[in-house]
């Protein structure tokens, strides 16, 4: 399209955004759909607003200093945003570009009525919708009045609002235009929004139509409670009828004015059941044709329906794309809430992650999800896959239960025939012997499999190191699926179970295994934790050191170090650590995410808590002192098991588990630590690929291969050639799904479950989540969403999202521990327990419930939180 200052609306479509805005590239598209009726009207495009820009060099500054302001500082940002927003509509609109808008208005009625609608390029996109963040003004009459209200829409791009959602959104301000869409005005009866997919549980079978009497205004800015239509499969299901006592209707003169709906009117439907399925069904033929759910504004207009808005919405958690021709219903469980990693992963991270796991994995909102359907529609591996996901995680299980009542969504299917019995060469081990020796050889068959790893790959590149890392793939999960290795974690967790259950029934003892389990032997993970402590003895005589710690960013951060007096022993005994733990991080699955080898800075900020906390030699007496408390607990759990009826029995049974889980569930975390570790071997050769594209200028930076899949990566590797397009386009989706907060369960329909604790033993306030570690302690809540940003003083509970095994270092330092996800067996859960931190995980919306240094109480036993005044 030729690039002018005013096009006609049918001239538009959604390959115009750059030159009509989102708003007037989408009713363009609108406008070409059968059986679908938009106002008529026409743009004035961004090529106009372009040119008014130009008319005001000053505004240049106030954008350089509006770019540098915090998006919190909202006080500077309204001074600002209201001097630029008054500098644009007080320049003069120039005479050919008033003519070229004029000349349309003649077209299509110079006195008619019209709606004057802001139009932003950022906006209406499938990444961020920048709903009501500029300007619409209706009812407008007459050239003057038209072209006022355009210079308004102009200005409204630097409203408060839209200036802040740009800022949080790291939205460039010079990189959005304002487009106007002029549109005839339409004098509706009813009007409101059509959701094509549920809003709230995201069920894209069901269709929501919130209605009221008058132009929707009344309800988009919350005037009037709306008539809501709940319609799937062409039928109205439920609907609520408000009572509707105001609306907004247009002024014969221009403008609009708020009136009172006639007491008898008032709870009438604003629609009837067939209008609303009607309207639902010009719903569908719109997301057909965006290929997304729509948030649609409409119009009820002489009986006949006017779309005068359609844009994405940005809130639904993404569904996994089938397999062609596939139509069944799916469940989906999430890998994210398993692996205590619920933040988007970038496309090599998930595909490296689907490549080396042992199930089928699939992608929906850069987060990985298994597919559960087959094993809830049997009744035996139903049973055996509700009562796993009960153990680890009550809400996994209650959101499938969920999903189990909505009748038919699972088919029922006969239980498979029972598996062939396996010939001798590959039958399973006998019961696991409880030997610490078992747990040393699993331990050196890892490392020698990594070492391995790490002499083979160094001679790989190109096409071949591709074809060898599919092989080491295959050793990735010969290595994680070893029979002796997935005996060994069980049998640390069905002794957790069994401890558990029994002590309770036989002692009435709550968590009995937390406090068994303290300082169990040959967990990497805690070890880690303890490590640090050691490091921070090293450093702790030398206040250079300290100094350079306070201040310290990754740019030459060892070399630096050794310059400062104490610094070549500390950067030693850093650089040993990152030989041992280097290759671990927050969000470690994600092999794009920066290891600690990488950025070595991220660790400061917990030496530094541990240098003031501690004393030295802490780490030897912390681990000492949990081993003694759990002989002692030891000890006193068999005495009094001996003292009951039958009790030398149970005595002896609970001996042979308490062996067994002193032996085995420290080993629970080095599966993980192997996996890792392979993960950077396998980034370090990617990254030296990567590093040969830039030089060869096929990609613009060596991240940017973050952003293609596997075998994507490969394509370039092979081809020398990349989409530029499809880089950035992932860069947009990645950003935008930071937004979004994954389900623990997903239906093929897009329904997102969470799960619901059905409890009442908890008091009144307390948040309520799953006891992993007992105990109950009292302190100061210190919310950390980042490990960068840890500041904790002995005897603070850290409240957080999620924590890996990269926060260990934190554990040792602080007094409880609350995580919005997690359960009994996530890593979390085991270190806590090791370090006997009372801990509460799986607290829906803790770090927002949960202030900063607000005084709570976790009760670890009880599983549930207070707030304290």
């Amino acid at each position: 399209m030729v690039q002018q200052y005013v096009c006609e609306l049918q001239e538009a479509d959604e390959t115009h955004v750059a030159v009509v805005g989102g708003k007037g590239a989408h009713l363009g598209g609108l406008s070409r759909i059968d059986g679908v009726r938009v106002p008529d009207g026409f743009c004035v495009t961004t090529e106009a607003f372009r040119r008014i820009m130009a008319e005001a060099p000053s505004i240049d500054d106030r954008l350089d200093r509006l770019a540098r302001l915090d998006p919190d500082d909202r006080e500077t940002i309204r001074a600002l945003s209201a001097e630029i927003r008054k500098t644009i509509e007080d320049i003069a609109v120039p005479e050919d570009l008033a003519a070229a808008i004029t000349h349309a208005l003649t077209r299509h009625g110079e006195q008619a009525a019209y709606a004057v609608r802001s139009s932003a390029t950022a906006e209406d996109l499938p990444t961020a919708s920048f709903a009501g963040q500029q300007d619409t003004y209706l009812n407008i009459v007459g050239p003057t009045e038209i072209l006022r209200h355009v210079s308004r829409c102009w200005a409204s791009l630097f409203t408060e609002r839209a200036v802040t959602y740009r800022q949080r959104n790291g939205i460039d301000h010079r990189t959005v235009h304002m487009a106007v869409v002029v549109q005839r005005m339409a004098f509706s009866q009813a009007a409101g929004i059509l959701f094509t997919a549920d809003p709230v549980t995201g069920n894209r079978k069901v269709a929501t139509v919130d209605a009221g009497f008058g132009l929707g205004e009344a309800l988009v800015s919350g005037l009037v409670n709306p008539d809501v239509f709940t319609v799937r499969d062409g039928e109205v299901v439920a609907k609520t009828i408000a009572a509707k006592e105001r609306a907004i209707e247009a002024l014969p003169a221009g403008g609009t004015q708020e009136v009172t709906i006639d007491a008898r009117r008032q709870e009438q439907p604003a629609l009837t059941d067939a209008q609303a399925v009607h309207l639902v069904e010009l719903g569908r033929r719109i997301e057909a044709h965006f290929g997304r759910p729509q948030d649609i504004e409409w119009c009820l207009v002489d009986d006949g329906f006017q779309i005068v808005q359609s844009r994405p919405i940005t809130t639904l958690f993404p569904i996994p794309v089938p397999e062609e021709g596939d139509e069944d219903n799916h469940v989906y469980v999430s890998v994210g809430h398993q692996q205590m990693m619920t933040d988007p992963m970038k496309p090599l991270g998930y595909s490296l992650w689907q490549q080396t796991a042992m199930v089928a994995m699939h992608e929906a909102g850069g987060r990985l999800f298994v597919d559960v359907t087959r094993r809830l529609a049997s009744p035996t591996s139903r049973a055996g896959l509700l009562d796993l996901m009960g153990k680890g995680d009550p809400l996994v299980r209650d959101a499938l239960e969920t999903v189990l009542d909505h009748d038919g969504f699972v088919p029922t299917l006969p239980d498979p025939d029972p598996a062939p019995s396996r010939p001798s060469t590959g039958a399973a081990p006998a019961p696991i012997a409880t030997d610490p020796a078992l747990v040393t050889e699993l331990i050196e068959r890892s490392e020698t499999s990594v070492a391995a790893l790490e002499r083979e790959i160094r001679t790989k590149s190109g096409p071949a190191l591709f074809d060898f890392l599919r092989e080491a793939f295959d050793e990735h999960k010969r290595v994680l699926g070893d029979p002796l290795s997935m005996q060994a974690i069980m049998a640390g967790m069905e002794a957790t179970w069994w401890l558990n259950d029994k002590l309770q029934e036989w002692l009435g003892e709550k968590n009995a295994a937390d406090t068994l389990t303290l300082s169990a032997p040959d967990n990497i993970t805690s070890e880690m934790g303890l490590a640090l402590m050691d490091v921070a003895d090293v450093i702790r005589p030398h206040p250079e050191v300290v100094a350079y710690l306070q201040g310290a960013t990754d740019e030459d951060f060892l070399d630096e170090l050794a310059k400062v007096a104490g610094g070549p022993e500390a950067r030693d005994a850093i650089e040993a650590y990152l030989d041992r733990y280097g290759m671990r991080c927050v969000g470690e699955i994600d092999i794009t995410r920066p290891r600690w080898s990488e950025s070595p800075a991220t660790l400061a900020p917990a030496l530094l808590d541990n240098v003031r906390n501690f004393e030295p030699g802490a780490a030897e007496r912390r681990f000492e002192q949990g081993r003694q408390k759990a002989q002692q607990k030891e000890q006193d759990v068999l005495s009094r098991l001996r003292a009951l009826p039958d009790g030398d029995r149970k005595a002896d049974e609970t001996k042979r588990m308490i062996d067994r889980i002193r032996t085995f569930i420290g080993y629970r975390e080095y599966p993980k630590y192997g996996i890792i570790s392979r993960y950077f071997v396998y980034k370090q050769a990617l990254l030296a690929e990567a590093e040969r594209l830039v030089q060869a200028g096929v990609l613009r930076e060596k991240e940017d291969a973050f952003y293609l899949t596997f075998q994507e990566l490969h394509d370039v590797v092979q081809s020398n050639q990349v989409d530029d397009g499809l880089i950035q386009q992932r860069k947009d989706a990645f950003r935008s799904y930071h937004a979004l907060t994954p389900p623990r369960v997903l239906t093929s329909d897009g329904e997102a479950l969470t799960g619901a604790y059905r409890r009442d033993d908890v008091p009144e306030g307390a948040l309520v989540g799953l006891p992993v570690s007992a105990g109950a302690i009292e302190g100061r809540a210190r919310v950390i969403l980042d490990m960068a940003d840890a500041d904790l003083e002995a005897g603070d509970i850290l409240v957080t999202t999620f924590t890996d095994p990269s926060w260990s270092p934190l554990f040792v330092g602080i007094a409880g521990l609350v995580t919005e996800v997690g359960g009994l067996m996530t890593h979390g859960a085991v270190i806590a327990r090791e370090y006997g931190l009372p801990a509460v995980v799986g607290v829906e919306r803790a770090t927002w419930l949960i202030r900063d240094g607000q005084r709570i109480r976790v009760h670890g036993t009880d599983g549930y939180i207070e707030i304290l005044p």
